[in-house]
Order: structure tokens, then sequence, then C-alpha cells
């Protein structure tokens, strides 16, 4: 007979056991792996340069092998420290980005999470004042914020008000009883064990935005629907990246508690202040390095949430823009079509030939240049034809076209060695006063002489399909070439 109980007891458990979490302390170099990442990363340097992790792993591994650590049960990873950190990135523990340009290590919310339960095991786990007031300071809370009864909430709030008059009423009646080191030290390794537990939180935030993120451009790069659909969607998404997580809308109602500059300061002069009271010199070295250290870690986990946020809504903002169903098609077509040919050749034999590519395809452009040394062209267009050389066989596409320079010419002829272009326009015949022939006669009498008088001509031109279109410009008088070689 089966137990719905002790099986869903054991499915959960399975499921923990398959996290990176576990997996990271149940694993056969978990000492080692706990001591690199808790040395590496600090709450001061959440981001590590690739390169200095690199460094940083090969010179703990060459102490510890130093020290005769190799030989024991467990022993050290055989191999690089690049193929160590290589490997942490596979399983989930290291989460590499860039940033700045530099390339980076951070913890994984995985990491984080087993570093704090390590952190944890080895302090004093003991049931205390603090941690009890602690869950039933919490659990009323939440009994007061779930009460919908106005009469029963009010209830409490006397309640609330009646202890903190008589506090105040003992206080100034000169009776404020010390409270003793032993308990403040419990209250102090309470906070410390509650604030272990935010990095984790944070960047399990972070990640599930970038999970979201990549989850969104993929849907995006899959989605056939009309591009106008699409864009209202998804840059809706974009601009509430914070409320499409389970994650994000729980850290946006911590973030009005904690977002606020002027409470981090508070919470900085207050943790300084604890730490000046006698009671902290009970606390080792350590202890009170994490104790101060609060305020920042929180304002680093913050940080690092709203830049997740910043960078998802760019991305999907971009990749809303540049939507392209049919080209990103294409794309994924050609990366699997290179991702299919690399295993193909990673699978021949070692001695296999491989016929290597020796240059790149040239486009077949007959007009493109192939060298920067020749700037002249590769060749000159043909001649054009001479006027009376071309037939028009649409009448009505040629009397719209542009100036009819023989006609021009010949009428010009006939004007004498001084002409006024004003007169002359307005003498032509009706195919050859359209506005275009206007700017041709002036072109004709450019060639010799003009003169202009500072007055004002005005001239009607006839389109050809015709209407009128008057002209206003200055006065001008030609002359004919031949009269001026004269």
């Amino acid at each position: 007979m089966t137990s719905p109980r002790a099986e869903a007891a054991y499915s959960r458990a399975l499921a923990a056991f398959k996290t990176p979490t576990l997996d990271l302390l149940h694993g056969r170099f978990a000492p080692f792996v706990v001591a690199a990442l808790s040395s590496i990363f600090t709450a001061d340097r959440p981001a590590v340069a690739v390169s200095d992790a690199h460094v940083e792993v090969d010179e703990l591994l060459d102490a510890l092998r130093a020290a005769g650590y190799d030989a024991d049960e467990r022993g050290l990873p055989a191999g690089q420290a690049r193929e160590i950190c290589r490997y942490w990135v596979r399983v989930g523990w290291l989460v590499p980005q860039i940033e700045d340009d530099t390339e980076v290590y951070r913890l994984s919310a995985h990491a984080i999470g087993a570093l704090e339960i390590t952190g944890r095991t080895g302090g004093r786990g003991r049931v205390s004042n603090s941690r009890v007031r602690t869950l039933l300071d919490a659990v009323d809370r939440l009994a007061g914020d779930a009460e919908n009864d106005p009469e029963r909430r009010l209830e409490r709030l006397r309640g609330e008000r009646e202890l903190l008059d008589a506090e105040i009423d003992r206080l100034e009646g000169g009776h404020a009883d010390p409270i003793d080191d032993d308990e403040l030290l419990e209250e102090a390794e309470n906070v410390l064990h509650l604030a272990r537990e935010l990095p984790a939180d944070f960047t399990r935030v972070a990640e599930s935005i970038k999970a979201m993120q990549r989850d969104v451009v993929a849907d995006l790069r899959r989605d056939v629907r009309p591009t106008g659909e699409v864009l209202r969607e998804y840059l809706e998404r974009g601009q509430h990246v914070m409320q499409s997580t389970p994650e994000g809308r729980a850290f946006a109602g911590a973030l009005r508690l904690i977002g606020d500059p002027a409470r981090i300061d508070s919470l900085t002069n207050e943790l300084k202040s604890v730490l000046a009271q006698p009671f902290a010199r009970l606390m080792d070295p350590a202890q009170r390095a994490e104790l101060d250290a609060i305020s920042r870690r929180v304002e680093l986990g913050v940080q690092e949430v709203l830049t997740a946020q910043r960078r998802a809504s760019h991305v999907i903002t971009q990749q809303v823009r540049t939507h392209d169903p049919a080209r990103d098609r294409q794309v994924d077509d050609l990366l699997r079509d290179v991702m299919s040919g690399l295993h193909a050749w990673a699978s021949t034999s070692a001695d296999a030939r491989v016929d290597p590519l020796r240059s790149l395809p040239v486009a077949d452009v007959a007009h493109l240049r192939q060298t920067l040394g020749d700037i002249r062209p590769p060749g000159t267009p043909a001649p054009l034809a001479a006027a009376h050389d071309v037939e028009f066989l649409d009448v009505d596409t040629r009397a719209w076209g542009g100036p009819h320079y023989a006609e021009l010419e010949e009428y010009v002829s006939t004007l004498g060695s001084e002409y006024d272009l004003a007169a002359a326009f307005a003498g032509a015949d009706d195919s050859t006063r359209r506005p275009v022939d206007l700017v041709g006669l002036l072109e004709i009498a450019h060639r010799g002489d003009i003169v202009e008088s500072g007055d004002v001509s005005i001239v009607e031109a006839l389109r050809p399909d015709g209407s009128t279109r008057k002209f206003a410009f200055e006065s001008v008088t030609a002359r004919t070439p031949e009269e001026n070689d004269d």
C-alpha cells in the first residue's frame, strides 16, 4: 500500500537534490568549491573579471596542493582554473556577464544559497530569544495585516499604543534597565542570519528577470502574428518587466522599503551605532565585518536587480523594433546549417582532410571597383545620341519632356545679334513656350553675353495641357556669340 504523503515528500526531496545548490554541497569537491567561491566573491566584490578569477583559482589550487590537501579523501579537482570555472558555469554556479566591456563572473543564486548554508552551519545554530521573538513578531504582523474586521484592528493598535505608552512612562521615570550583552549578541547573530539570505534573494530576482527576457525574445522570434500586434504586446511586457515574474513582484514591494537612499543611509548609521556598543567586542572580526557590510549588500542587491530590469527592458524593446520574422527564420536556418556543419566536421577522424576556405566569394557586379589603387571608373558610358536621331513614338510623352533645344536654337538664329529674352519667349511658337523651354532659352542665351537691366520681366508659359503659368525674372538682353567674337 502506497502512502501519498511519503511519495510527495520523496518527490520534493528528489527535486531538491537535482538543484545546483545541493549538487554543489553534495559533490566530491564541495569543500574546495565553497572555499574558492567564498574567498573570491565577497559583499564588496560581487563581480570578478574572468581573467582575475582564473588567476585566483589557480593560486588557491597551488597553495592547497602545496599544503598536501590533494591527498585528502575529497581531494582537489584536476586541470587548470579555466576548465574548472567553465565547469562551474555549465552546472549553474557561476554566471558570465559583460559589464563595461569586460567579461565577469557572478555567483548564481544557487551558489549564494549554498554558501549561506555552509556559513550558517559553521555558526552557533541555537534557539534564542531573538529568533523566537522575530518569528512571533512576524506572525503577529501577518495576523494583523490579514485581519479585515476594523474593530479588531483598532483593538490591536490600541493595545500596541498602550505598551508603547507604558515603555515611554518607564523611561521618563528613569527606569532604564540595561539589556544583557549575551542577549544583544544573540540579536546581532539573528540579524546576520537574516542578512545572509538577502544576496541569494536579490540574485534570484535578477535571474528570474533574465530568464523572462530570454523567454520573451525566443517567443518573439517564433511569433508570426502581424507586426503591429507583436509590437503592442511585447513593448508592454518590456515596460512592465518587473511585474512579469513572482520574484519581481515581490521585490517591487520590498523596494518600497529599501529603495529610498535615505533609508539606506539610516541603516548604515544604525549599524555603525551598534558596532560602537560594548557588546560588539564579543563578536569575532568576521561577524563585525559582516554586520558592517549589511547596508552595502542591500544597496548592491538592489542595484543588481534594477540593472537586470533595465537591461531586459532594453533588449526586449530593441528586439521588438527590429522584429522581422522572415529574416529571423533565415538567420535561424543559417545558424542550424553552421552547427550541423561543425558537428559533421567534429565527428570526422583526426586525420581527415578538410578543404580550407581560401577566399570569400566576390559579388558579380560589373561596375564595382575591385581595388582602391585605381580611382578611375572601370569604363565610360556610351555617348548620347543626337537629338535629330531620336525617334519619339509617344508625342504626348515628348511634350512633357525637357526643353526643345533644336527648335529653340533654330528660332534664336532668326532673332538677330541682340534680343530681349522675354520678348523672344513671347514670340516663340506654342510648342516651345512651355516652362521648361524658358529654362532652355535662358541656357542658350548664356552661351553668349547677357546684360541685366535691373527691371522685371513677366512672361506667360503654355503647358502641353493648355494651362498657363506666369514667371517673373530680371530683364535680360542677350547677344549672340558671333557678335561677341567681333
